[in-house]
């Protein structure tokens, strides 16, 4: 079966949650790995396996960084990685996919989907090859264990429930 292992320069995963109940923030983890086996147009009896350094979080705004990787939220001394392990791939159309499995934040393992779609295929200018990927999943933090929040004067929360994550993945074909 063939591997493709992320390559992390040219991947991102992101996530955007609601603030004070009125505006969006977004963040994204800088350091990620992970691969992908199989054939990419037709993945699915292929597995897709990633992890995120959880302390690499970045929200452009260090204090609310250093917030995220407290107790309250993710507890990166304790919780240092967040993982992705397929189940099962499905095949939905048009190089699309469902990709289940389990996703592992603040030691909470919990079954997740991500809708995923191949991108395509590329040759590269140092004789390899590279394939393109693009998922999306929406869970709730809660579920996670990531409870944490602050009840507003108006009415409503500082933090919502609803997380979306976004992930932009670049692998490369590994030989043998």
């Amino acid at each position: 079966m063939t591997r493709w292992n992320i390559d992390v320069a040219h991947s991102t995963a992101e996530f955007s949650i609601r603030h004070l109940m009125i505006s969006t923030v977004k963040g994204r983890f800088s350091d990620i790995e992970g691969y992908i086996e199989g054939e990419p147009e037709n993945l699915e009896s292929g597995s897709v396996s990633v992890s995120l350094d959880v302390s690499t979080v970045d929200t452009r705004q260090s204090d609310r960084d250093t917030h995220l990787r407290s107790a309250d939220f993710f507890d990166v001394e304790k919780f240092p990685k967040m993982t992705f392990q397929s189940t099962k791939i499905t095949p939905s159309g048009n190089n699309r996919y469902q990709v289940s499995g389990d996703l592992t934040i603040h030691g909470v393992t919990r079954a997740e989907t991500f809708d995923v779609t191949f991108e395509g295929r590329a040759k590269d200018p140092w004789g390899g090859e590279r394939a393109g990927f693009s998922g999306s999943a929406t869970i709730n933090r809660k579920d996670y264990g990531l409870q944490w929040n602050v009840a507003l004067e108006a009415g409503g929360v500082m933090v919502g429930d609803q997380v979306k994550i976004n992930v932009e993945i670049e692998a490369v074909r590994q030989d043998g």
